[in-house]
């Protein structure tokens, strides 16, 4: 799995949060997201990288503005974390 970060500029409520968690899901090959109005910025998790490109364009079809997108396999935790530690 795939964690990408996403820093967007203009939310300010958590119908902004909704907004960008739906455009998200609905344009992109996602498993996972959350937004956070608070800190300005949405995470994804997905089975691969995933387009900068394709994820500005959603995001600033919404109105809002993207910042900085980065990307990192995903650290397993939990019973998975210890299997993998063997």
């Amino acid at each position: 799995m795939i964690k990408t970060t996403i820093k967007i500029d203009g939310m300010v409520c958590a119908m902004c949060e909704a907004h960008i968690r739906d455009a998200l899901r609905r344009e992109l090959p996602i498993s996972r997201v959350r937004a956070s109005h608070k800190r300005g910025v949405a995470f994804c998790e997905s089975r691969d990288s995933l387009s900068e490109e394709a994820i500005r364009k959603t995001v600033e079809a919404t109105g809002y503005r993207v910042t900085a997108v980065t990307s990192a396999p995903k650290e397993p935790h939990g019973l998975l974390a210890l299997f993998r530690r063997g």
